[in-house]
């Protein structure tokens, strides 16, 4: 069974963040104390399979507190899974961390997403969009190219 946020959680985390609002856009000591995320490097294998895809992409969160991301739906899936890979096997999570000051590294052969039940079968060059959703920040949204089914990103070493 998968837990949610109900809705007393969601009030709360949005009085909290009311809380933190003040007059101006300058971040200023407050910036600190809350996730600031981004998200890069995003994209999507080929997929080989009618059923299912797999996903990729950095979240880099600037700021000072940690967050989680619990739940990702897209266009072309009926259901998005979250995956940990541990020890060489996969296995689905609830929410993968994103540290303060620090990034959520999805990756082939690591951490990764699952597009299940897919309305249509992504092929190269289309895009894929996504919505990421935070446990403490607001949705993200992502368009995620479709690459080569052998794409494989450079790395900066």
């Amino acid at each position: 069974m998968r837990r949610r946020l109900g809705p007393p959680a969601l009030v709360l985390a949005g009085a909290l963040a009311l809380a933190g609002c003040g007059g101006s856009d300058s971040g200023g000591d407050s910036a600190d104390g809350k996730a600031e995320l981004s998200v890069g490097s995003a994209y999507m294998p080929q997929p080989v399979s009618d059923e299912m895809a797999a996903g990729f992409f950095t979240v880099t969160n600037k700021g000072g507190a940690a967050d989680e991301l619990t739940s990702v739906t897209s266009d072309v899936a009926g259901q998005v899974t979250v995956h940990e890979t541990v020890g060489g096997a996969m296995q689905e999570v609830k929410d993968l961390k994103v540290p303060a000051h620090g990034e959520l590294v999805l990756k082939s052969g690591g951490d990764h997403l699952m597009f299940e039940e897919l309305k249509r079968k992504p092929k190269e060059g289309q895009t894929v969009t996504l919505e990421l959703r935070f446990a403490r920040s607001g949705p993200v949204k992502v368009e995620m190219p479709v690459k080569s089914a052998t794409y494989r990103p450079k790395t900066g070493h």
